[in-house]
């Protein structure tokens, strides 16, 4: 069968069936399961291990802790869970199905052809290869355009790359629709054009990776110095630019062309070991060992990714500051979900609008253990910013030269919020009058207790004089209706109140 044979109406990116079928439970499976799982789908998960149902608990956990905190939106309701104890269970009536099974050709050729015998015919068989190339994953396969390598990154659950390869088999439709789905659940599908062992993104850590045990093997430096010649240098660049657009500043004013002559000849001389590889011998993999246990044994495993997803997460969260690589990919799915929220909440007039609901990052704590004020305000101002969204001043309104402006704020802190805790606010209409939005926003910890309320009032502008204006007839017509219907509830408790006030 062909990939022409293949029904890719079934198989759209926002399909009510949305069911995800993970084969293999290990750290990059549990990823996926945590991956489809937060962003509302349901996953069935099939691993012979009798250990593997443990393990997926913890790396969800991690997400769960983690994930959410990337955004200023809402992740939609989580999916259900469940583990199969057969294969053929596990894949029925998947929408995508990600084999992640231990590096080996030949189980993946047998797992893949037990999949195909059990799947949809229009599923999308993903396989997480790190080096396999996909004509060699559909050698004998009964339906080999219906396999493509989907190669993420661990952890899964935060990093956005997926390296998707195809090949001479693909239909290219099918693999825009595979594009489709990751993009639906946060991923930054990279689409390789060009078969190749190892892809790009492995190709290239496996240089430096060989180098690094050169440098370790040679005596040269320990792992911990390797590290932090990463962590303290280029690696920082790497995030946000990558190697060619770095290298390109690295050029000056005369840009790429300089940069290449003036570095270019050094690529001849002796400074790498090309593609030698040092024996790994047991005193070598002792070495390494016993340095990687002075660099980090203190920390547990656990430890360490919770330090390694704070860190990722802290990092994402300012390249979404200027939309610059990951960043931008968490902007894409949050302006996604935002768009859902709205047409959700948009007709929800006569109850209060949820306008956040999220963890407290924590990047948000201080050193006083528990949210810093300077973030209550910047959830507040997330609330405002989605209750801008409900009545149509969203981001195209807003790039059509119209918003609204903050003039007042007024916060009273009540209670504690720490960090992985979930809050969220609903946000109350006071008054609205001509270019004038007065609210009311209240948070909520996971009991439903009040933690803390912000009223403000903002001005509507235009963005191109800097001066008020009254809304466009739509935004103050929905205004109006959520005014109008707020009108009926009772004046919240501390409305109205000042600095210093006592209690009433």
């Amino acid at each position: 069968m062909t990939h022409t044979e293949i029904n890719r109406q079934t198989t759209a990116p926002h399909s009510p069936n949305r069911k995800a079928a993970i084969i293999g439970g290990g750290v990059i499976g549990g990823g996926w399961v945590a991956r489809f799982l937060l962003n509302g789908w349901d996953v069935s998960v099939y691993d012979p291990d009798p250990d593997a149902e443990r393990k997926i608990g913890l790396v969800l956990a991690n997400a769960r802790r983690s994930l959410p905190a990337l955004y200023d939106v809402s992740l939609p309701p989580e999916g259900s869970l469940q583990f199969c104890s057969s294969l053929a269970d596990t894949v029925a009536g998947a929408t995508w199905i990600q084999e992640s099974a231990p590096e080996q050709l030949a189980i993946k050729h047998r797992i893949l052809g037990e999949i195909q015998q059990f799947a949809p015919d229009d599923a999308i068989i993903g396989s997480s290869t790190s080096g396999f190339k996909p004509s060699e994953l559909q050698e004998n396969a009964t339906k080999p355009g219906q396999i493509v390598v989907a190669h993420p990154f661990n952890p899964v659950y935060l990093l956005p790359l997926i390296e998707i390869v195809a090949s001479d088999k693909s239909d290219a439709a099918f693999v825009r629709n595979a594009c489709d789905v990751l993009r639906d659940i946060g991923l930054k599908p990279l689409l390789i054009g060009k078969e190749i062992d190892a892809h790009i993104a492995d190709r290239l850590l496996e240089a430096v990776w060989r180098e690094g045990l050169w440098l370790v093997n040679d005596g040269i430096a320990t792992t911990e110095e390797i590290d932090d010649a990463i962590r303290f240098g280029f690696g920082l660049r790497w995030a946000q630019m990558g190697l060619f657009e770095t290298y390109r500043i690295a050029g000056g004013e005369a840009g790429m062309s300089h940069f290449i002559a003036q570095f270019g000849p050094a690529l001849k001389w002796p400074w790498t070991k090309l593609m030698n590889v040092p024996d790994l011998t047991p005193e070598l993999i002792a070495k390494i060992a016993d340095q990687s246990d002075a660099q980090s044994g203190h920390l547990s495993i656990r430890e360490l990714e919770r330090l390694r997803d704070d860190n990722l997460v802290g990092m994402m969260r300012a390249l979404k500051k200027s939309g610059s690589g990951a960043g931008g990919t968490i902007n894409d799915h949050e302006q996604a979900l935002r768009q859902s929220i709205a047409s959700n909440g948009a007709s929800a007039t006569a109850q209060l609008p949820q306008t956040v609901s999220r963890p407290v990052p924590q990047s948000w704590t201080d050193y006083n253990g528990h949210m810093n004020e300077a973030h209550y305000l910047e959830a507040f101002a997330q609330a405002s910013d989605t209750f801008m969204a409900l009545i149509g001043a969203d981001d195209a309104y807003i790039a059509a030269g119209k918003s609204f402006f903050t003039a007042e704020s007024h916060l009273r802190h009540i209670a504690e919020a720490k960090a992985g805790q979930r809050i969220s606010i609903t946000s109350q209409v006071l008054s609205a009058a001509g270019k004038k939005m007065q609210l009311f926003h209240c948070m909520y910890g996971p009991d439903n207790d009040l933690i803390a309320t912000c009223e403000t009032l903002l001005i509507h502008v235009d963005l191109t004089t800097r001066r008020a204006c009254p809304p466009e007839d739509a935004v103050a017509g929905k205004l109006a209706e959520f005014a109008t219907s707020h009108a009926s509830l009772p004046i919240p408790d501390g409305a109205g109140r000042h600095v210093g006030q006592k209690p009433a």
